[in-house]
């Protein structure tokens, strides 16, 4: 397992400033959100739904552990782009813990893209992303995250860029440097290094120091 501890993360030829955090499902059955924030995390990103129909049972404990360890903290939707529209799944979503608020500690919600390509073509998956996208924004006034990594995107949308100047991106991608992002993003806003965390989930880094982080949560 590797645990992300340095201060400085190299982007290319820019360095820049690194927060740690991590993020988690049901899977996580225990964590220790104290000892997390006591080792440097600054935020987590918690499973809220997936597609219209499932609500993960522990979303509302993780995100009441959350809080009172101060980490800053948001909801994800595992999308499910083959049962229902994204403006059906965004819904669902918003109504079930993802929702935004600018009190300073809530990220907006973040959109989980992985897995095969539902049937769609790649056209219509990015009509799906932003059907979902725009339902969100027109509730919360921001853009979800959107987590993925590069063979789907490429594979599922075609590395279409129609994304890069609305949503931020969440890289997966475990390894020892993030390469180069996919569809086009000039950077990457988190990174999901390892799929192992040592207080539980997975490891996460934002890309920007603690003022930036506090940004993405206010807007």
């Amino acid at each position: 397992m590797k645990f992300f501890s340095t201060a400085w993360l190299g982007l290319g030829s820019v360095v820049l400033a690194a927060v740690p955090g991590f993020d988690i499902s049901h899977y996580q059955a225990s964590v220790n959100f104290a000892a997390a924030y006591s080792s440097g995390a600054r935020f987590v990103i918690i499973k809220a739904t997936e597609g219209t129909t499932y609500k993960d049972p522990s979303f509302s404990s993780h995100y009441t552990g959350a809080t009172n360890a101060g980490l800053i903290r948001g909801g994800y939707h595992f999308a499910h782009p083959d049962t229902s529209t994204g403006a059906a799944q965004a819904n669902y979503f918003l109504a079930n813990g993802g929702g935004w608020s600018n009190d300073g500690i809530t990220l907006p919600g973040m959109l989980d893209l992985e897995g095969d390509c539902a049937g769609l073509s790649t056209s219509a998956m990015v009509s799906w992303i932003k059907d979902f996208s725009d339902t969100y924004h027109s509730k919360t006034g921001r853009y979800p995250l959107l987590y993925t990594n590069p063979s789907w995107w490429s594979s599922c949308t075609g590395g279409s860029s129609a994304f890069v100047n609305t949503n931020p991106l969440v890289l997966a991608r475990y390894s020892s440097s993030a390469g180069t992002p996919p569809g086009g993003w000039p950077y990457y806003t988190v990174w999901q290094f390892n799929d192992a965390y040592q207080y539980g989930g997975d490891s996460d880094t934002f890309n920007g120091d603690i003022t930036g982080l506090k940004k993405l949560a206010t807007g």
